[in-house]
């Protein structure tokens, strides 16, 4: 197995630390704000590829944190008027009703940023005792000038760095380009006690720690999508190996989102929420769209594209349906030659460097050569032999070959829609045992009810989702 690592710009045979196992990171989402289609994208690829190590044998640890305190959800909470925990719960809530949707996997651990101070302070006093960090006015800066290799994850050069770096008012830097591990408080804000006074973590030394944590050193694969690359990973990298040691042996990087042709941006207004896509489309569309293209190229969501995995979904779907009123119960025979050929060809592609679209053309030769043998009237164990492999190789990459069970329609819609207001009008008047008790009823008839900031929203459970 081939893998491209961003820090040597190449692809390396994958040696997992420990035989057999393989130890992933994947840096999760800041939770003040609903889902976005950039976070939609590198969540399932990172969940393709741990299903394929899976396939391949591996016993896998998938470790993905949620960031849960954070200068953006205490604004929010500033502005809503509420504690900055309740934001932080809501939209840990929220990511996990989409994750579910887009039949992501949940991760083996989940840690919060907020659970593991103590392990972030541990390791900030073993940076400053090591002379890689110093102590300023309560706030603790990691000094970049300690760490000979800043910017070799990036390929940023210092004296670029420092042409457009300064220091913002209230910091006591040595350098510019030095970064917060600490931050001492500021009134209303969330603290906590350390060595150098109440306040909270940096952002990058959350990473650093948790990893650690649940991981330990040199594990086998960091990830996250490429705008994480500077400053999140190569600060992560800096804190983590100045001490010593390899802090992640390959750092996989997904390519982001185009909408049209342009980068999506909320600065920009380029932008397109997981919402407004879910509202219209298919989560496996989603899915489909988001393998088609190589994991480490942007991929464009438009309505060209978008209708192309529609169409290329439904002829997945469509070549099952066929093939299971064909065999109609029958047990499928064995793989032919044929299929076997495919199978390895689906293998050899995903070895290297995770090739989903090589895996899924693949995946589409076996549905042309089952619609011909259903054509030719071949015989039901081959047809069958033909469904089961692309339904498996499907399932590899979390697509669903099956179009399902359908979902309840009609009174059942309406009757769901009555209950949820009744439970939005408890929530108004803050009744939160009813409303959690009509969640959970909801929740046990297969109804998934997602609480954002627009008002409650729900959907059907899609059939081998998560329950």
């Amino acid at each position: 197995m081939q893998i491209y690592s961003t820090l040597s710009r190449e692809k390396r045979q994958f040696v997992p630390r420990d035989q057999g196992k393989v130890a992933l990171y994947v840096c999760g989402p800041t939770v003040y704000d609903d889902p976005h289609l950039g976070h939609a994208r590198s969540t399932i690829v990172f969940d393709a590829i741990r299903r394929y190590l899976i396939y391949r044998g591996f016993d896998v640890t998938y470790v993905s944190n949620f960031t849960d305190v954070d200068d953006r959800i205490i604004n929010r909470a500033q502005q809503e008027g509420i504690e900055p925990a309740a934001v932080a719960e809501r939209y840990i809530e929220s990511w996990i009703g989409y994750m579910d949707r887009l039949g992501v996997m949940p991760p083996d651990i989940a840690p919060r940023a907020t659970a593991h101070i103590p392990q972030m302070i541990d390791l900030i006093e073993k940076l400053i005792e090591a002379g890689k960090a110093y102590e300023a006015n309560g706030d603790v800066y990691f000094s970049i000038a300690s760490f000979d290799s800043y910017g070799a994850l990036s390929g940023r050069k210092i004296d670029e760095l420092e042409a457009g770096a300064r220091v913002e008012p209230g910091e006591h830097k040595h350098d510019p380009l030095d970064f917060a591990l600490w931050k001492a408080s500021k009134p209303g804000e969330p603290s906590w006690d350390s060595p150098w006074g109440p306040g909270r973590p940096g952002w990058h030394i959350e990473c650093s720690a948790m990893s650690e944590e649940y991981l330990g050193e040199g594990f086998d694969i960091h990830g996250g999508g490429h705008d994480l690359i500077f400053p999140h990973h190569e600060n992560e990298r800096a804190q983590s190996e100045a001490l010593g040691g390899e802090f992640a042996q390959i750092w996989m990087h997904n390519g982001l989102v185009n909408l049209e042709g342009e980068k999506m941006s909320k600065s920009t207004g380029q932008f397109v929420s997981l919402a407004e896509i879910l509202e219209r489309n298919d989560p496996q569309i989603v899915r489909l769209m988001s393998l088609q293209s190589h994991y480490r190229r942007p991929v464009d969501f438009g309505p060209s594209e978008i209708d192309q995995a529609r169409a290329a979904l439904e002829r997945i779907q469509e070549f099952d349906r066929r093939a299971r009123q064909y065999v109609s119960g029958s047990e499928p025979g064995d793989a032919g030659e044929a299929i076997e050929a495919h199978r390895q060809g689906f293998i050899d592609a995903m070895d290297d460097d995770f090739n989903t679209p090589e895996a899924i053309a693949e995946i589409f030769e076996l549905v042309r050569a089952g619609n011909n043998a259903i054509d030719s009237g071949r015989p039901v164990a081959e047809v069958g032999a033909y469904m089961r492999e692309v339904e498996e190789l499907c399932e590899v990459l979390g697509l669903d070959a099956r179009q399902g069970a359908e979902a309840p329609t009609g009174a059942a819609d309406a009757l769901v829609d009555l209950v949820i207001s009744v439970r939005d009008e408890a929530r108004q008047k803050k009744d939160w045992d009813l409303a959690d008790r009509l969640r959970d009823a909801l929740a046990d008839l297969g109804v998934v009810v997602e609480d954002s900031s627009g008002g409650a929203v729900w959907h059907w459970r899609s059939p081998g989702s998560r329950t």
